[in-house]
């Protein structure tokens, strides 16, 4: 009886030390979603609507001092990218909302989400999907990710080493497609395992600098429409969607229109535009 009343004692103990931290860390993240809320809000007041909000309460769940390296702890909540080494980085919160959101789940969605990088875009979509199936092309940061989000219980997400640019076939048809890399044009492969009327989410440009995040919708077989999130830089997609690095400077695309009444990503860098355009 003594010794089972010191082990009851030291994890009282123990849940007593670990209350006032994980208060700490909840505050910080209810503190992070509302600045996001409110960046969105500033930015297009239209984009801040009942989709965002569903995301938020995901990200509000999710640890996200879990996925950054130690050091960077402390500017976890902070709304930055942060980098997770081998040149990649975990995107800004404001960025994984506005394009999960974008991106529309239906009930019991099936996600393809390309570019792991440390695991943080497939635990939030976790939260809203029944099944992600996350591919990153650095070995050692699918490994460590697939790790990361088995210990912390992300049972529906599964992480493969691979060239995103091919998707996951095995996987497909998907409802939607996030992609956390740039590149000159949409995977066709990516647009081939998307469903109709399926959103695919993703930074796109000639170069770097002409960046911008599209919401590709499929209409039908062959058939898609654009609209514009705003202007953004993301790290480049690796592989067989990589850019040409011989092309420099870019033109940035003004034809594409806004999702919607205002670019909701650096809206200085967009011009106001209205309807999705279609291919």
């Amino acid at each position: 009886m003594a010794r089972a009343a010191r082990q009851w004692w030291w994890a009282a103990l123990a849940a007593t030390i670990a209350a006032p931290a994980a208060a700490h860390k909840r505050s910080d993240a209810q503190a992070m979603t509302a600045a996001v809320r409110a960046g969105v809000h500033r930015a297009a007041a239209d984009a801040d609507n009942a989709e965002l909000a569903r995301v938020l309460v995901a990200m509000a769940a999710v640890p996200r001092d879990a996925f950054v390296p130690p050091a960077l702890r402390k500017q976890a909540f902070a709304d930055r990218s942060l980098e997770i080494g081998d040149g990649q980085t975990i995107s800004a919160p404001s960025v994984v909302a506005v394009m999960t959101a974008a991106a529309q789940l239906p009930p019991h969605a099936n996600v393809l989400d390309v570019g792991t990088g440390s695991g943080y875009q497939a635990a939030v979509l976790a939260r809203l999907a029944d099944r992600v199936a996350s591919v990153e092309i650095v070995p050692d940061l699918a490994a460590a990710a697939r790790e990361r989000l088995a210990r912390l219980g992300y049972a529906n997400v599964e992480v493969r080493a691979g060239d995103g640019y091919a998707g996951w076939p095995e996987h497909a048809p998907f409802d939607a497609i996030i992609v956390a890399a740039g590149s000159d044009k949409v995977p066709a492969p990516l647009l081939d395992q998307l469903k109709v009327g399926g959103r695919l989410v993703m930074p796109v440009g000639a170069t770097w600098a002409s960046e911008q995040l599209l919401v590709v919708t499929k209409t039908a077989p062959g058939k898609t429409m654009r609209c514009s999130l705003g202007w953004t830089m993301f790290v480049p997609l690796t592989g067989a969607g990589a850019r040409d690095e011989r092309v420099r400077g870019g033109v940035f695309d003004t034809s594409i229109p806004n999702c919607f009444s205002a670019p909701v990503i650096a809206p200085m860098f967009v011009s106001a535009k209205d309807e999705p355009s279609e291919e």
